[in-house]
């Protein structure tokens, strides 16, 4: 089937969330993401006994089989891929594959990372295994990752197109502004341009306040046919189009131009064009902003800026609250939270946005949202268009 013939087909109906920021002393990812499991197909107004197939993915083994015996639930179907951030939205695309083969009607999503409960996250990345490329390659030379190869990534940009700190700056102060909108965001705290050239280099030219937050999260999904959706409790949100490319494992060693490779800007295209939408269309812009870098390139091969021009595209708070482009609207990866792999909230925040969900942050009749994600260190690159149901 011609992946643009799904356009609309598939819905998420429900959505949940727990363990924002800091988890308690006894939770686990998986309790976690089972709670919040029980959001999301409440929020559906759907019964465990409905679901049939359970998409499911943390550090850990076999995640998709832990979640079904913590739940007692008894899919015919399991999937537990794990592509780095985005492999939730991998998911969906699976649970869309897996209802047109027939192999499953009701699908649920989850994800939960417990990294800063556990203290497991260090500025050099997860602990490696020495057999693996990371293992060999990289971390013996004191490299962090994947802290590093985005600094690189942003002293390229720097190079090539002037970008300056103030730049990323304006990236970071936007999300904070977003933050303060969110009652579940873990960094209210206001903050100036002053405060972000004062923030600490961690990898030249990254400073501390570039990095994402490092947070405990749990999110989960519920995914079904557009036609069951209608008849659920809350508004349905349609996944309109996608497009997704994986290359490699996480040591980019092969990536011939580390802002400028193409990929992102095929499927930003792709995406669109399954959706049979227009940039122009597009109420709400969710780029996955582990690093404020990745705001300004993937404005940039997303096509709504032309390369080398993200920077003057987000001056006098553009993509912040009362800008013209409405953009990580939870206060994204920067300021929100970000639990290890920020691919459900980012999916989570979308879905709210387009309900009508979103309180003070609430984008006015936003019915079309972009979303952006990646996997690992440039390894996977998604892009999702999701849209409101009429």
């Amino acid at each position: 089937m011609d992946p643009k013939e799904l356009s609309g087909r598939y819905a998420i109906a429900g959505v949940g969330e727990t363990g924002m920021g800091k988890a308690q002393p006894g939770d686990t990812a998986l309790s976690l993401q089972c709670e919040a499991a029980r959001q999301a197909i409440l929020d559906a107004g759907l019964k465990p006994t409905d679901i049939d197939a359970v998409f499911a993915h943390w550090d850990d083994r076999a995640a998709g089989l832990l979640v079904t015996e913590y739940m007692g639930l008894k899919p015919r179907y399991v999937d537990s891929t794990v592509v780095g951030g985005q492999s939730n939205l991998t998911h969906i695309v699976h649970a869309m594959a897996a209802m047109e083969a027939g192999l499953c009607d009701v699908a649920l999503i989850t994800y939960g990372s417990t990294q800063r409960l556990d203290r497991s996250r260090v500025r050099g990345g997860m602990a490696q295994d020495a057999r693996m490329p990371n293992g060999q390659f990289v971390l013996p030379y004191g490299m962090l990752s994947p802290i590093g190869f985005y600094a690189m990534q942003a002293r390229l940009h720097m190079q090539r197109y002037g970008t300056r700190a103030e730049d990323l700056g304006e990236v970071v102060l936007a999300a904070r502004r977003w933050a303060q909108l969110n009652p579940n965001a873990v960094a209210h705290a206001p903050l100036t341009m002053a405060d972000y050239l004062a923030s600490p280099l961690i990898a030249d030219p990254l400073r501390k306040l570039d990095i994402c937050q490092v947070t405990d999260s749990a999110g989960a999904m519920v995914l079904v046919r557009a036609e069951r959706a209608r008849d659920l409790r809350r508004p349905p949100v349609l996944v309109q189009g996608f497009a997704d490319r994986y290359l490699h494992h996480a040591t980019p060693f092969g990536t011939d131009d580390w802002i400028d490779n193409g990929v992102l800007a095929e499927l930003g295209q792709l995406a669109l064009d399954r959706a049979r939408l227009t940039r122009s269309e597009i109420d709400i812009v969710q780029i996955y902003d582990a690093f404020s870098i990745n705001v300004l390139t993937g404005l940039e091969e997303l096509g709504f800026c032309e390369r080398g021009e993200s920077s003057a595209f987000v001056q006098g708070g553009r993509i912040a609250p009362d800008g013209a482009f409405p953009m990580n609207t939870s206060g994204g990866g920067l300021s929100f939270n970000h639990g290890g792999m920020f691919g459900m909230p980012l999916t989570i925040e979308s879905v709210r946005q387009l309900r009508g969900d979103c309180g003070e942050r609430q984008i006015p009749g936003a019915r079309n949202c972009l979303v952006q994600a990646g996997g690992l260190v440039m390894s996977a690159y998604m892009v999702m268009v999701l849209g409101a149901a009429d």
